[in-house]
């Protein structure tokens, strides 16, 4: 059996490279994807903490992180694609300054 301590290390690693892809990288999509990254580190501790403790309440909550993070990325994408046709580019920087 594998202790909690080595989810809660790998899902704390994946969280980091989450949150420097999110600040290092300019592209939008692998923005998203980041986030997503970071969504599912937290995934894997509540699910490591659920199994320690013996309760599926961890796991019920993932159920709804997973389907929150599932609409994040149907309105994201959508709103990428529709900037995308507009600017023709994806990266952040350009985003970031829409004007009317």
């Amino acid at each position: 059996m594998v202790e909690t301590s080595y989810y809660i290390l790998l899902s704390a690693s994946l969280f980091t490279l989450g949150i420097l892809g999110v600040l290092v990288r300019r592209n939008a999509i692998v923005v998203f994807m980041s986030v997503e990254l970071m969504l599912n580190a937290a995934n894997l501790a509540f699910v490591a903490f659920a199994r320690q403790q013996g309760n599926i309440d961890g796991q019920v909550l993932v159920f709804f992180v997973i389907t929150v993070a599932a609409a994040e990325v149907a309105v994201g994408l959508a709103l990428l694609v529709t900037i995308f046709r507009n600017k023709q580019t994806a990266d952040v920087d350009a985003i970031s300054q829409l004007h009317g």
